[in-house]
């Protein structure tokens, strides 16, 4: 059964955005990582839709699309939650306690992983390393970083999103729905305020290795014996 179309008015739109981005690109398929988040940015998820409108506009097979829409973890195949929170299970958040994390949150949302909320609220998942590790155990709301989480932090982001409380990420952007965050990886402008200037700076053990890489040292400190204290008071 061949996937149905987006409606007129819906077509139209995302038509014209597809256009200005595939402008950008000397070859037409090379859009196609960005046509799908904006096909996301749309439904919530790549849906088969979705797929057959950047087959069409791309002049390739909508096995093409397929073949590149289920390579990649950031796009999504079934409608998802408006906040994707992502906990680091990789080997230093890890043994920080991201496991310890994950399995709290499964049980206080009561999801397993990759599943979403009876309100469509949010996806929970696993997510690798998003080299943050000096603010381990990492949790990531839509790719904004939460840093230094433990289980009752983490419980405490995830009701407050459910709730409809402002949330702020640890640095970074201030926080958007998956949609919105899906359209700006698309390409277009990010319109949150400050979000430009925003940073997601690296931590002090981060810049203490990249210190030392650039070969800069302390002087040495001149560490005392073990004894010493002892024998100065025997003397």
């Amino acid at each position: 059964m061949p996937a149905p179309a987006y409606p007129d008015d819906v077509r139209e739109r995302l038509e014209a955005d597809a256009r200005a981005i595939i402008s950008r690109y000397p070859d037409s398929r090379s859009a196609l990582l960005p046509m799908l988040h904006l096909v996301q940015s749309e439904e919530g998820h790549v849906t088969r839709t979705g797929q057959r409108f950047c087959a069409e506009l791309l002049d390739l097979t909508t096995a093409e699309v397929n073949a590149v829409a289920t390579f990649y973890t950031m796009y999504r195949r079934k409608p998802s939650g408006d906040y994707q929170v992502g906990v680091c299970t990789n080997t230093l958040c890890a043994v920080m306690g991201g496991d310890a994390i994950h399995a709290s949150l499964r049980d206080h949302l009561g999801i397993g992983d990759g599943e979403t909320t009876p309100d469509g609220k949010v996806t929970l998942e696993h997510i690798e390393c998003n080299a943050a590790c000096d603010f381990a155990p990492v949790v990531m709301v839509n790719w904004e970083f939460f840093d230094n989480q433990d289980p009752e932090s983490a419980k405490r982001l995830v009701d407050d999103l459910i709730a409809g409380r402002e949330v702020a990420p640890t640095r970074g952007a201030p926080l958007c729905t998956f949609k919105e965050t899906a359209r700006i990886l698309a390409g277009f402008p990010d319109e949150r305020p400050g979000a430009v200037a925003a940073s997601g700076g690296a931590g002090p053990a981060s810049l203490e290795g990249l210190r030392l890489a650039k070969g800069e040292t302390d002087s040495p400190r001149v560490v005392a014996p073990r004894d010493a204290g002892s024998a100065e008071e025997e003397a």
